[in-house]
């Protein structure tokens, strides 16, 4: 039996108007984070951080569900949403902090450390969310935290450099799992400190999974949707921005008038300030999971429910 022989791939605006046209067949509603490639960003339906898009997620009413994001961010989408058919254009599209908090290592950890109330931050598997207590992203980290009496101790996970951030902000003491995400921790403070040397009337907006050497620097620290908040109020004409730099899209779109710089990898030879896996999503991939219906997230319902807990609990807190 022969397959069926496809269609050539769209190129340029017929690729675009292809996506466009199966989007409207299917019911389908695109959610994209601010770390994707900018022609990613301008054809979706809504592009925003994680508890943005945790939100819009939870109360679409479209058929299917593209996540142009990484695996994390659909998974969470289809605990959220579980009758709607979820999509990642990549399966490989993973995360750093995801990958590096495994369960079985996760319930070591959380057996040495008993009693504890368990944050953890969005960027990690269904199973990490399920022996949580409470998610948090970096958007309302500070609060969620700060929501649990200051008498009960707290385990945080999987980002050690957002956990010392909100352990400072509330004077409070937070046992860290030792998890990072690769890309905010491989900026070069080096190289910051030369841009702000070059550029000295310049503003430095930074994201809270950057090492404490970084912050130190910042002029505003928060969420990708803080920061660019922060862009639009800020009165310097040159901002340089600690965080992935897919954000610039939007950063120079609103603001066109000032200058965004970026702040390179500690290894020159690569673009260690880009994350690969954000980057794994494009225009081609998500065309294809749109025609195919496929790759499919799917999260088995025990699993899906216990995870559904302590995403609730967020939710619940505003």
């Amino acid at each position: 039996m022969h397959a069926p022989v496809r269609a050539p791939m769209p190129t340029g605006q017929e690729l675009v108007a292809a996506i466009g046209d199966l989007r409207r067949r299917l019911n389908a509603v695109i959610l994209a984070h601010y770390y994707q490639d900018g022609e990613i960003q301008d054809l979706a339906d809504f592009v925003g951080d994680s508890l943005q898009l945790s939100r819009e997620a939870a109360r679409t009413d479209a058929e299917v569900i593209v996540f142009a994001g990484v695996h994390f961010m659909a998974e969470t989408a289809k605990i959220l949403n579980p009758s709607r058919q979820v999509l990642l254009p990549d399966l490989e599209a993973g995360c750093s902090l995801a990958d590096g908090c495994p369960p079985d290592g996760f319930r070591a950890f959380l057996d040495r450390h008993p009693g504890h109330v368990v944050v953890s931050y969005i960027n990690c598997s269904a199973a990490t969310k399920a022996m949580s207590d409470l998610i948090c992203t970096s958007s309302n980290a500070v609060r969620v935290v700060a929501s649990i009496p200051r008498d009960r101790p707290v385990v945080f996970a999987p980002d050690r450099h957002l956990g010392a951030w909100v352990a400072k902000q509330l004077d409070r003491d937070l046992v860290l799992w030792p998890g990072s995400c690769e890309v905010h921790e491989q900026f070069s403070e080096r190289r910051l400190v030369e841009l702000k040397v070059l550029h000295p009337g310049a503003a430095v907006l930074a994201h809270p999974e950057c090492t404490a050497a970084l912050l130190q620097h910042a002029d505003r620290i928060g969420s990708t949707t803080d920061l660019l908040r922060f862009a639009r109020e800020a009165t310097a004409a040159e901002i340089i921005v600690l965080t992935e730099p897919g954000i610039l899209h939007r950063m120079r779109r609103e603001n066109p008038g000032r200058t965004f710089l970026t702040v390179p990898g500690a290894d020159e030879s690569c673009s260690c300030n880009e994350c690969p896996y954000m980057k794994r999503n494009t225009l081609e991939k998500l065309y294809l999971c749109l025609r195919d219906r496929a790759p499919e997230i799917t999260v088995p319902e025990d699993l899906r429910v216990a995870a559904l807990r302590p995403i609730e609990r967020m939710l619940a807190l505003g």
